[in-house]
């Protein structure tokens, strides 16, 4: 079965950081744009960051600009997020998903367009 699988969440005390992974079972990860979504409790999942199947286009939500850092690595077909100066409300479960390349990074992230695939979620809570 072709699926995505995140790790690296955690507990982190506030202004720590972590490093999410998105890997593909069975899924090139090399041939999708991929993006990271998080749903708190109570609310709306909202899209986080994404990132062009080439990693020259990137796009993120106002709330992590400057704190947190899409890449990928398609050596190894894996895409990361790196979250530094981590804040309580950054508590949710995180979720990669992958979309074909014709949508764009902000596309997928702000409408979830063209979202074809979904991991399982990663839980990041943030608490001191």
């Amino acid at each position: 079965q072709l699926q995505l699988v995140e790790s690296g969440g955690g507990l982190v005390q506030p202004e720590g950081s972590l490093r999410l992974a998105c890997a593909g079972n069975g899924l090139s990860l090399r041939l999708y744009t991929i993006g990271w979504f998080r749903q708190a409790p109570g609310k709306e999942r909202e899209g986080v960051s994404c990132i062009s199947k080439s990693g020259e286009r990137l796009n993120y939500a106002d709330s992590v600009k400057g704190r947190f850092t899409i890449s990928r690595d398609n050596t190894k077909d894996t895409v990361y997020l790196q979250m530094n100066s981590l804040k309580p409300e950054d508590t949710a479960v995180y979720y990669c998903a992958a979309a074909l390349p014709l949508f764009g990074v902000q596309a997928m992230c702000v409408s979830s367009t063209g979202i074809s695939r979904w991991g399982k979620g990663t839980q990041v809570t943030v608490s001191s």
